[in-house]
C-alpha cells in the first residue's frame, strides 16, 4: 500500500506526511514543472504541464489498494475503478455510492460556466477542514489494516 497524491494543488501535503510516517506508509506526490516539492519523505514525480499529465501518472502507478488524494471527480472514479480508496482535501471519502452524484454535479456546473453563468465560490480554508482530511486519511488507512 502507498499514498498516491494528485500534488500541484493539495493543500494537506504536510498532513499526508505526518500521518504516513506514523503509519511507515510511502507517499509518491505527482506534481506537474510549474511546482516544486520536497518534504524529505515522499517520492516526487514531476511531469510535463500538458494538461492532465498529473492524472494520467497518478492512475499509471496506482494499485489495487492504494489510497489516493486528489480534488478531482473523474481521478477518483478511475482510482475507484481500480480497486483503490480515494478522498479528497477535505475527508470525504469517494465512493461507488457518491461518484456519480459528484460526477453530474461537476458536468452541470461545466454547463453552466459555458453558458456564462457562475457556479459559486469556494470557501476559505479551515482547520476543521483539516482535521476532516486527518481523520478520514487515518480511517481508510487503519481499515486496511484489520
Amino acid at each position: 500500500m502507498q499514498i498516491l497524491v494528485d500534488a500541484d494543488a493539495c493543500p494537506v501535503k504536510e498532513i499526508i506526511v505526518r500521518v504516513a510516517k506514523k503509519y511507515k506508509i510511502p507517499v509518491t506526490m505527482i506534481i506537474d514543472t510549474s511546482h516544486e516539492l520536497y518534504d524529505g519523505y515522499s517520492i516526487i514525480i514531476t511531469v510535463d504541464k500538458s494538461r492532465d499529465s498529473v492524472d494520467i501518472k497518478l492512475i499509471n502507478l496506482l494499485k489495487k489498494e492504494d489510497i489516493v488524494v486528489t480534488q478531482d471527480y473523474g481521478v477518483a472514479a478511475m482510482g475507484l475503478g481500480k480497486g483503490a480508496r480515494v478522498l479528497n482535501q477535505n475527508g470525504l471519502i469517494y465512493s461507488d455510492n457518491n461518484i456519480d452524484r459528484l460526477l453530474f454535479e461537476r458536468h452541470l456546473g461545466q454547463k453552466v460556466r459555458r453558458a456564462g453563468g457562475r457556479t459559486g465560490s469556494v470557501k476559505k480554508r479551515s482547520k476543521e477542514d483539516n482535521d476532516n482530511f486527518e481523520r478520514a486519511l487515518i480511517k481508510l488507512i487503519e481499515k486496511r489494516e484489520e
